[in-house]
């Protein structure tokens, strides 16, 4: 069955009813309603653990509050990565909830200096999209020699010049399970893979090292879903993940895209519970299978590794690292896990661009965050030494703000406080957006600082600070009392 979210009323009826705020809220039922929201886990009601008599409420909360798909979690010095945990085959229906993992290779062949510089190029990938980092956030581990030791030894290398969390990638369980000694405990990390050849052995490391274990059948789904009842049933094997293969030519990237649509929708409509496993995605077979030269198989990866993204992989691992190959991916993640209930914010503040002095304009804005990046990418394209005062808007634009009362006087006001601006300037000015001309006054009354109305578009700011931000106008604007 598919899943379907409770009310508020069902999960409060579950809960201790006792008030306690111990979960920050004000009372069980605000509480109930972030359950509902996903804004929340039940292990944030301290009662319902502490106390026994809650022991069977406990675990009816989970299962009504449990996502279908499970969520395995991943783990690095640096933190976690978390895959699976989804609720709903289609996004509108709710959201997706854990972003794809996505892995960049190297493998044991690779010689010490190789396999740091492509680990601090995995490490350094960033692009800052509307008040965003984006990221990598694995490193997969790859045995091409077959020798356990040289396996290893890559591992370390990887370990010394990265904190992202691993997979470890062999069908040679010797070869495994000396990568996973190598480990510290602050690694738990994706081993792949088991197939019908080297389940047991597998499955035995995965339980003895208590480490996730992918799950590998290319073009055979009862052949996966067999392993993985196998390993779960017999083996004792609770964290696994479901790789049903990658393939380009003639036919196969259609069949591809239909085998992980066909595992998502057994475990999401139908509950297929041996079906209901993240999903291992593996653009990186290209290299193998493409003819043509390194930029035709780079771009068949990315082709796949977008495709895969959208048809519910939970990790992809690529071979890749070149920026035209991984920036598509990474935006279209990114817009494909945004939250359709709400609109993409960034997080409000003071932020400083340029070298601003203390005679350097005070610029407004909202925290919807293509407005945010619109108007800080105008400001920082004209090389204007300022600061920008983002007001907590709840991801509305400006032109809906104002009249929706979501930018305010009293919030700019708020801001200019908390911030601490009047100590970072001499001036007492601030520039409003054109479209929220209508607060000037609001915000003179409220702020004691006077208002300059700026351009309706900010990318009209250049030229309006040529003409208005002068010493005449500004020595005018300070001498008002």
């Amino acid at each position: 069955m598919p899943w379907r979210a409770p009310s508020p009323v069902d999960l409060y009826g579950l809960l201790p009813k006792t008030n306690c705020g111990k979960c920050g809220e004000a009372n069980c039922m605000a509480f109930a309603v972030k359950l509902v929201n996903l804004e929340a886990s039940v292990e944030q009601c301290p009662p319902i653990l502490e106390d026994p008599k809650y022991r069977q409420s406990y675990q009816r909360l989970k299962e009504l509050v449990s996502p279908l798909v499970k969520e395995v979690v991943l783990r690095g010095p640096r933190g976690v990565v978390k895959i699976g945990g989804e609720y709903v085959l289609h996004r509108h229906e709710l959201k997706y909830i854990n972003p794809t993992a996505i892995a960049i290779d190297v493998d044991d062949s690779m010689n010490r200096d190789e396999i740091i510089n492509k680990v601090k190029a995995i490490e350094s990938f960033s692009y800052e999209y509307i008040g965003r980092k984006l990221s990598l956030d694995l490193v997969a581990v790859r045995s091409v020699t077959g020798d356990a030791e040289a396996f290893a030894k890559a591992v370390k290398v990887v370990i010394e010049n990265s904190s992202l969390p691993l997979i470890l990638c062999s069908l040679n369980p010797k070869v495994v399970e000396a990568g996973l000694r190598a480990l510290s405990l602050d690694y738990r990390p994706l081993v792949y893979a088991a197939t019908k050849d080297n389940w047991r052995e597998m499955g035995e490391l995965a339980r003895k090292f208590e480490v996730a274990l992918a799950v590998s059948s290319p073009g055979d789904l009862d052949m996966l879903v067999s392993l993985a009842k196998t390993l779960s049933n017999s083996v004792g094997v609770s964290d696994l993940a479901l790789d049903p293969g990658c393939f380009i030519g003639r036919g196969g990237l259609a069949y591809t895209i239909k085998a992980f649509t066909h595992l998502r929708y057994k475990a999401i409509e139908q509950g297929f519970k041996y079906a209901a496993y993240p999903l291992v995605a593996t653009p990186i077979s290209v290299w193998t299978s493409v003819k043509g030269d390194a930029k035709a198989k780079a771009w068949w990866e990315s082709i796949m590794a977008i495709a895969l993204v959208t048809r519910y992989a939970d990790i992809v691992i690529l071979h890749s690292i070149e920026g035209w190959v991984l920036l598509p991916l990474v935006l279209w993640r990114f817009n494909l896990y945004t939250d359709p209930r709400i609109p993409v914010a960034v997080e409000p503040g003071l932020r400083v661009i340029g070298q601003p002095n203390e005679m350097s304009p005070i610029f407004i804005t909202g925290n919807y965050a293509l407005t945010y990046s619109i108007v800080s990418s105008d400001i920082e394209r004209a090389r204007i030494d300022s600061f920008l005062l983002v007001i907590d808007t709840e991801g509305i634009a400006i032109e809906a703000a104002v009249p929706g009362r979501k930018l305010t006087a009293e919030k700019v006001a708020e801001a200019i406080k908390a911030y601490g601006i009047d100590g970072r300037v001499r001036h007492r000015i601030l520039i409003i957006p054109g479209r929220a001309a209508r607060l000037s006054g609001e915000i003179e009354d409220a702020t004691g600082w006077r208002v300059m109305v700026g351009p309706m578009d900010s990318r009209d700011i250049p030229g309006f600070m040529q003409k208005h931000w002068v010493p005449e106008k500004l020595e005018e604007l300070m001498s008002r009392g």
